[in-house]
């Protein structure tokens, strides 16, 4: 059995993180690093039987448990025992019950209750920058209105709010690099002025174990997690273009008209855009100054063109 799995003796517990959302684009990136460190790892998910299809043959698969942010008695049952706690659950798309507030306010704060309750020490809540209670915007607001919620329900909590994240397996990038090889002029978002900072989720991930494992007493309360280069967006594509060793022709396009699009594209399978991403794309998504970063967790930003020739030559 792999050591991760198991979670018999005294010390395998007190090395013990439950990460909520490890099957997601962030999650499973905290549930290796967190494996790779040493630590036993429970993912809580809503559908635990996918864990080990989302993790290699030739890694330790994590322990899986069925559990759902909005379920308090499913929520206290994966956090039994647990030294730490990692809420990596998002949601663009609200359908049916499952809204904003029931997922990143209500269910970030029921998790945080639970985890005073059973005695959990550390609790990493996954937020973004840019997150603000009193913003018009439900998605932005929720986020907001969530971080308060669970620092009021656990007062040691970090927030994490990373700028919007790449991978290899992103939403973000790898769409971008195929539609900039796909199509003749890309329409931007606006006037493509927005100003970005993208950072590599693996390099997030790798900040969330390090606060985890910190054992000097100096934790923050809130790290904001950025690249290393701010961009417009209009230079993020030019410089991503480059990368692939291409060129791209650009043409402003009002969020009005990329809203309407992304009230339809909500309805498809995939959800290629959404309407709160759209949202987003709307303010500068930069760390802030006045905030520790990766640099104070001794992580190396790594360069939105590097894992842009690992994935257009791949």
């Amino acid at each position: 059995m792999p050591a991760a799995a198991s979670e018999g003796s005294a010390s395998e517990r007190r090395r013990l993180v439950t990460v909520f959302g490890g099957t997601g684009f962030l999650g499973r990136r905290i549930v290796r690093r967190l494996l790779g460190r040493g630590f036993a790892v429970r993912v809580a998910a809503r559908h635990p039987e996918r864990v080990q299809a989302v993790f290699r043959p030739d890694q330790p698969v994590p322990l899986a448990v069925a559990a759902d942010v909005r379920d308090e008695a499913a929520v206290a049952a994966a956090l039994a025992g647990a030294f730490g706690a990692v809420n990596a659950v998002s949601l663009y798309v609200e359908t049916g019950r499952t809204s904003f507030d029931a997922v990143h306010v209500d269910g970030a704060a029921r998790l945080a209750r639970c985890a005073r309750e059973a005695g959990v020490e550390r609790l990493v809540h996954v937020s973004g920058i840019g997150a603000n209670p009193d913003s018009t915007e439900p998605y932005i607001r929720a986020r907001g209105r969530g971080e308060l919620a669970v620092t009021e329900a656990f007062a040691a909590v970090t927030l994490v709010r990373p700028a919007v994240m790449f991978g290899h397996d992103d939403a973000f990038l790898t769409r971008l690099i195929k539609l900039v090889r796909t199509l003749p002029v890309y329409p931007m978002f606006g006037r493509g002025q927005t100003r970005l900072q993208p950072v590599y989720g693996d390099d997030v991930a790798e900040a969330i174990t390090r606060v985890l494992d910190r054992s000097d007493g100096a934790d923050r309360p809130c790290y904001e997690l950025g690249g290393p280069r701010v961009y417009t967006y209009q230079e993020l594509l030019q410089s991503i273009a480059k990368a692939m060793g291409t060129r791209v022709r650009t043409v402003p396009m009002p969020f009005a008209v990329w809203r309407a699009l992304g009230g339809v594209a909500e309805f498809l399978p995939g959800t290629p855009l959404t309407r709160n991403q759209i949202a987003l794309m709307k303010r500068d998504n930069v760390a802030s100054d006045d905030r520790p970063g990766l640099p104070e967790l001794a992580v190396t930003p790594t360069a939105v063109e590097a894992i842009v020739r690992q994935i257009a030559g791949g």
